[in-house]
């Protein structure tokens, strides 16, 4: 005679069902506790799969937009300066003429401009770390600024003949829906102390500044050069309070990317990041369950007829 075991197909089935579910439970408690991570894939996350890649992607956006900014705040910053030189050349041009105004003395008057001119030329072709000419607008693979002397102002009969750059000032993305101007055209922070220099050159042709002046020659510096210089400084002067706003502007515009940038990695992170307490908790208690579901389905299998049999006296 055969002795049935008690467990049923049904029942054993059942049980390694449970098995497998524990199971599952205890390799996602591991690989939590092993990668600080939720899920290995989007089947873990479940509902929150959209949130995660919406917020991944905005981190990396934020990224971008700071980095590009960044780069923006460097150029500026070399702007800042070429243009605080070139203000303070309109500024040594108009001293210099005042005061050869102010002494009836030309001595040293067109050595100086000479160098202002020469020095000016430099900044408005300077190139940035690429060989780009940075005052060139959408032009900047050629010099932007034309004349190599300081006679060649007069044969044109505009300075703006020797300016060659673009009319596209350059930009940057700072943000969704978001350009800040970054740019500034050779045209712009060269044409008027172009031709304050063409002016003073012109009346030294006329008749030379070189030692004591006369009258006519003070009158004529008053009235045609001075007002130019004058010009020359104050425009240089908001260019270069204007690209400074722009570099203080570049510099929140940073700011506020890399603060969204950590928001966002810190959603993704809230979502993808499991608590380390609980995965560790969990753990313990899966690994738990597992082995209880194991000792049962053992003792099952083993369960017969015998064991439920009265014992004999």
């Amino acid at each position: 005679m055969s002795i049935d075991r008690v467990a049923t197909n049904n029942q054993t089935s059942y049980m390694l069902s449970q098995i497998a579910k524990a199971n599952v439970k205890l390799q996602q408690s591991e690989y939590q506790v092993t990668t600080g991570k939720n899920s290995s894939d989007y089947a873990g996350i479940g509902d929150k799969t959209a949130a995660l890649e919406g917020a991944r992607a905005a981190a990396e956006r934020a990224k971008g937009y700071a980095a590009s900014t960044q780069l923006a705040m460097t150029q500026t910053d070399l702007q800042n300066t070429q243009l605080t030189t070139l203000t303070g050349l309109a500024s040594q041009l108009q001293k210099a003429v005042r005061s050869a105004v102010s002494k009836s003395d030309g001595t040293g008057l067109m050595t100086t401009a000479k160098s202002i001119f020469d020095q000016a030329t430099a900044i408005l072709n300077a190139k940035d770390s690429n060989g780009n000419y940075i005052y060139g607008g959408e032009i900047s693979d050629q010099p932007p600024f034309t004349a190599t002397s300081l006679s060649d102002l007069v044969t044109q009969p505009s300075v703006s003949s020797f300016f060659q750059n673009g009319t596209v000032k350059k930009s940057v993305t700072v943000g969704d829906g978001q350009t800040e101007t970054i740019g500034v055209l050779a045209s712009d922070i060269g044409t008027d102390l172009m031709n304050a220099l063409k002016a003073l050159y012109q009346e030294d042709q006329s008749t030379s500044l070189s030692g004591s002046i006369t009258e006519t020659q003070i009158g004529n510096l008053s009235n045609n050069v001075t007002p130019k210089t004058d010009t020359a400084y104050k425009n240089l002067n908001a260019v270069t309070a204007q690209n400074g706003n722009t570099y203080t502007t570049l510099k929140n515009d940073v700011t506020n990317q890399q603060s969204l940038q950590n928001l966002y990695t810190g959603f993704v992170s809230d979502i993808e990041d499991a608590d380390m307490a609980t995965a560790l908790t969990n753990l313990s208690n899966n690994q738990t369950a597992l082995q209880a579901v194991l000792t049962v389905t053992s003792k099952l299998n083993d369960l017969t007829l015998l064991n439920f049999l009265p014992a004999s006296g």
